[in-house]
């Protein structure tokens, strides 16, 4: 019996580092796809973990200067888009809140791992999808354009949103759904560090 308990103690304990360590480093920007690796290796995992942690921070696919203005009077809108329903009711807001005065700039955000991709399939797979989101948007001031960042989502947005000199920032807000227990909140974390204005839109809402 002392022998069972040990076993499965040590099992849990194997399990829960490897769990923790899995969402932390998704939490930082990486792959989803680490957390099962995560639970598999245990404590086993944790150096490397930090070892994929070291990214230096937030940045964008292909960079380049934002922060000129082609619109000088128009309100700057960062739109961020995850494919999911709720980003797609977050632009919708959007364009009809702004459509005809405002620039648009859709960003969305992938991991670390898709920018060391020697393929660059995710990003561009996510260029391709900003590209066709874009053609749909309504007209503004200015055509809309688009970005792809990398690293954690919540903190790129921020940082692009500074960077870019926005005025407002537009997210949708998700439910309770894995990836929100995963990576956690977007909307939350900008709302407390998004150094411009944030739009948080709630698509469960009756209008």
């Amino acid at each position: 019996m002392d022998t069972f308990r040990l076993t499965t103690a040590f099992l849990v304990v194997w399990l829960v580092t490897g769990a923790i360590t899995g969402i932390w480093l998704a939490r930082r920007g990486h792959d989803l796809r680490w957390i099962p690796i995560a639970l598999m290796l245990g404590p086993i995992f944790v150096p490397i973990a930090l070892e994929l942690a070291d990214r230096g921070g937030p940045r964008r696919a292909s960079p380049s200067d934002p922060s000129e203005r082609s619109a000088p009077t128009a309100p700057r809108i960062l739109v961020g888009l995850d494919g999911s329903a709720q980003a797609a009711a977050a632009l919708d807001a959007a364009t009809r809140l702004f459509a005809g005065t405002g620039e648009f700039v859709l960003a969305e955000v992938v991991p670390y791992e898709a920018a060391e991709d020697p393929e660059r399939t995710g990003i561009t797979s996510a260029k391709e999808r900003l590209t066709a989101i874009a053609a749909d948007v309504e007209p503004a001031a200015t055509p809309p354009r688009h970005e792809v960042l990398v690293g954690a989502p919540a903190e790129a947005l921020a940082h692009f949103a500074r960077q870019l000199d926005a005025d407002v920032v537009v997210v949708g807000r998700r439910g309770r759904g894995l990836t929100r227990a995963l990576i956690g909140s977007v909307s939350s974390y900008l709302l407390e560090h998004s150094p411009v204005p944030v739009l948080v839109v709630d698509s469960t809402k009756e209008r």
